[in-house]
Order: structure tokens, then sequence, then C-alpha cells
């Protein structure tokens, strides 16, 4: 695919503006961006080994499931990426309403700390969905 030029760290910016308002407030981000989000994280994912090893201390979590103001929450109280390394186990999607900007963070996290955030697949993370 050819090469996808997007501005992360503005990515970032806009979908963390959300913190502190009413859960469910929606970020806009254009489908280009989604499209380069998706194309760069999968180059990063590729180059990655089969076998992760992860540096400690590192914060694990799992089952987002969408639920975005959850996911703040987490970072709020644990710490926002880089300042801790994370591994979540997959499903970050279904279920919630904002399964999108939620799978957004966590790859624009992905490109951005690469050896700080992982990011394992869960079942929901499939074709279908």
């Amino acid at each position: 695919m050819a090469d996808v030029d997007i501005d992360v760290d503005d990515i970032l910016t806009r979908l963390l503006e959300v913190r502190g308002c009413r859960p469910g407030k929606t970020v806009a981000l254009s489908e280009a961006e989604i499209l380069g989000l998706c194309v760069t994280s999968r180059e990063i994912f590729n180059s990655e080994p089969i076998l992760l090893e992860v540096p400690a201390p590192i914060k694990i979590c799992g089952d987002i499931h969408g639920q975005y103001y959850d996911l703040l929450r987490l970072f709020e109280y644990n710490g926002f990426p880089p300042e801790h390394n994370y591994l979540f186990l997959g499903d970050y999607v279904d279920r919630g309403k904002q399964s999108l900007e939620t799978i957004c963070l966590m790859l624009a996290y992905k490109i951005k700390y690469p050896d700080k955030f992982y990011l394992l697949r869960g079942n929901h993370e499939c074709a279908s969905i």
C-alpha cells in the first residue's frame, strides 16, 4: 500500500481532548487519518516478532470493549504512555459505543511508542468486526 502521511501527535491531541468531558463525546477523525493509523500500525505489527519480549515493569490490561472513557480513566489513574509500559490483551472493540475512538487511540499510541505500548489480538479483532 502507498505511504500514508499522518500527524500522530495531532490525532493524539484530538483523541485526548475529551478528557474531563461527559462520557459519549465523540472525536472527529477523517477516513484518511483512520486509514493512516491502520496502515502505519500494520507495518509496525508486521515488523514485530511473533513472540513478544516486553520490558518490565509493565501494566497489563484487557477487555476494553469500546469503553473509551474507561480507557482514558485507566490512563489517568496509571499514567499515560510513555510514562509506563503497557500490554493490552485484546478485545478493544465491540459492545461499547466508542469502539472507533478506542482502537484509534490504541493504534496512535502504538505508532508513537512502539517499544512501550504492546497490543495483542483478542477474539474481537477479526475480519468480521
